[in-house]
């Protein structure tokens, strides 16, 4: 059985009653924390100066789809949706079926899809989405208290959903994510945010080309007469 298939047999009957209608996104959130503090991770949402710069270094015409691992009450939903483009589409995945009940209610964006699941099934639900690919993976998962083997599970995953040239953009408050993802990301700049609460540490793990994708692109640009300097005498 699955993460996703797991949290849908234990969780979704919880859903049913639409729990946390009559609460606000800040009662939300919080209802949430107390049912499950592992795995949000933060009794507060990011702050709106953390969501600026851990988005500042997307590529928003290229990115088609955009995936948000742990979404809560979509505190980074609505920013991502105002900058995507019109044809682009956000999914976003979480285990707690009050937080996906909250955001099927309150977000109704065409481009805007919440998935009762879990982050190491990201290949299986994106692909069930009809899309072959994610442009960029965020995530605020607290990688330093899941469970054993699911932390790398989850990275290995992404890094394998991903597009070349895309990212998975990472924000905790210690560095154990950084170590998750050096697993499969040579490439990680990292950043931080004291203007949060707790102050935030920021990571960005790009996925480049590989070494046989960018020489396989070289020689079909050499073979191309079209591509070629110059005109014919």
């Amino acid at each position: 059985m699955t993460g996703t298939e797991l949290a849908q047999e234990t969780s979704a009957h919880k859903a049913k009653g639409g729990i946390g209608r009559s609460l606000g996104p800040w009662g939300v959130f919080f209802k949430g924390f107390v049912q499950h503090p592992v795995m949000v991770g933060s009794i507060i949402p990011s702050s709106r100066y953390t969501i600026a710069k851990m988005l500042g270094p997307v590529d928003w015409d290229r990115c088609r789809l955009f995936v948000e691992y742990g979404p809560g009450v979509g505190t980074f939903c609505q920013p991502v949706l105002d900058k995507l483009r019109r044809d682009g589409a956000l999914i976003v995945i979480d285990t707690n079926p009050l937080y996906i009940d909250y955001l099927q209610r309150t977000i109704t964006d065409p481009r805007f899809t919440a998935v009762l699941g879990s982050a190491a099934d990201v290949e299986e639900i994106v692909g069930a989405n009809g899309h072959d690919g994610a442009d960029y993976v965020l995530s605020g998962l607290p990688f330093s208290t899941l469970p054993d083997g699911v932390g790398p599970q989850i990275v290995d995953s992404t890094h394998r959903v991903l597009r070349d040239g895309g990212a998975f953009l990472v924000y905790q408050f210690s560095n154990k994510a950084r170590d998750f993802m050096a697993r499969r990301f040579t490439r990680i700049s990292s950043g931080f945010e004291m203007l949060n609460v707790l102050p935030c540490k920021l990571f960005w793990g790009w996925k480049d080309p590989s070494p046989a994708a960018v020489a396989d692109a070289c020689r079909v640009t050499e073979a191309d007469p079209a591509t070629m300097a110059g005109t014919p005498a």
